[in-house]
């Protein structure tokens, strides 16, 4: 999977991922999201337009940096989720705390 992160803002950070994210993948991720909010960038948008495939693990790394970035009073939220994340998203309820939104600027825009 490849990572490319880009500020939004003054206090953002979207990290498009492309790829999968599955077991092999998700420490990447995680370790993505750590850097920005030490960076103090506790609001992260992760786009994941070019995901076509995840899996538990990757979910568990979506959901252990909502936790680091709500504990740092930011928040992370999802872009660009395909058919397949969507339907696993739907199936294990992360939809309900994970809101997938269609754009970034969607995501941003109610900080």
């Amino acid at each position: 999977m490849n990572l490319e992160t880009s500020p939004q803002g003054t206090d953002a950070i979207v990290i498009r991922c492309d790829g999968r994210l599955t077991m092999a993948t998700a420490p990447a991720l995680k370790a993505a999201v750590a850097a920005t909010i030490t960076d103090e960038r506790p609001r992260v948008v992760v786009d994941l337009t070019g995901i076509a495939f995840v899996d538990s693990s990757g979910l568990g790394a979506l959901v252990s940096g909502l936790k680091a970035t709500r504990q740092a009073g930011g928040d992370l939220r999802i872009v660009g989720v395909g058919d397949q994340v969507r339907t696993v998203l739907s199936l294990t309820n992360l939809d309900r705390v994970l809101h997938p939104y269609d754009k970034i600027e969607d995501a941003t825009h109610a900080w």
